[in-house]
């Protein structure tokens, strides 16, 4: 088991968000998080990176407990450097060119020497088809680079799971292919992968299960076809209507 979380919840005001969400993921699975606006898909993902402080949840990496509410820095810190974060609006430093986004991290963040920092940046934007823009800045580039410049910046620090927070959702219809081109090309590879996503035939195609949420619940766990050819429950069966509708 990579990763495993128990009752997490979260309360924002009078809202509960989440409502005691159980996840397991084992080494290469590729878990789509589906369900309406507002079920609680991005504060879930959040709160596993510690971006959002759980109000309870107990999170479970290589053998040891987290408390999700009380954790310290020095536990934060552990977790993050087990795992990334691609975020849909791309978090690229706008003052810097495409090499310099993915090598801050490692200069800065792992104390990795220059050279090799840049090696490794390099090596990454040739995996998202993003090596012949090194020197470019993200005004200069359409969103989908933009995104690959980001997941190439997540590879980078090797890590063991990447979580993806609607990765395409800020995309042009037309730029969204090549995003998740290289996000099924991860999957191959057998990168661990959590996405919050809209995609449906990523979802049903690529994710080996799906995690379906609506009212910071989760409805239902499937593996992917199953969920889509024959949902369980009946908030899923509406769901999966909606979409052969659209």
């Amino acid at each position: 088991m990579i990763l495993s979380a128990h009752n997490i919840r979260k309360r924002f005001a009078d809202l509960d968000v989440l409502k005691g969400i159980d996840l397991e993921m084992q080494q290469g699975d590729v878990v789509a998080i589906l369900g309406p606006s507002g079920s609680g898909k991005t504060t879930l993902l959040r709160c596993l990176n510690f971006l959002e402080r759980a109000d309870e949840g107990i999170l479970t990496m290589d053998g040891a407990d987290i408390d999700l509410h009380r954790a310290t820095h020095r536990e934060i810190v552990r977790v993050r450097r087990k795992t990334a974060f691609v975020f849909q609006n791309y978090n690229l430093f706008q003052n810097k060119t495409v090499l310099q986004n993915v090598t801050l991290g490692l200069t800065v963040g792992a104390r990795m020497r220059r050279d090799e920092a840049e090696a490794t940046a390099l090596e990454m934007l040739r995996k998202v088809g993003m090596a012949d823009r090194l020197k470019h800045y993200p005004s200069q580039l359409s969103g989908g680079q933009q995104q690959r410049v980001a997941i190439a910046r997540a590879l980078a620090t090797k890590p063991e799971i990447i979580y993806f927070d609607e990765p395409t959702s800020a995309l042009d219809p037309e730029l969204i292919g090549e995003v998740l081109s290289v996000m099924r090309d991860l999957a191959v590879e057998g990168m661990t992968m959590l996405v919050v996503t809209h995609e449906m035939d990523f979802a049903r195609n690529v994710s080996s299960s799906i995690l379906f949420m609506d009212g910071g619940e989760v409805i239902e766990r499937a593996p992917s076809r199953q969920f889509f050819e024959q949902p369980r429950e009946a908030r899923s069966q509406e769901f999966i209507r909606s979409i052969l509708q659209r």
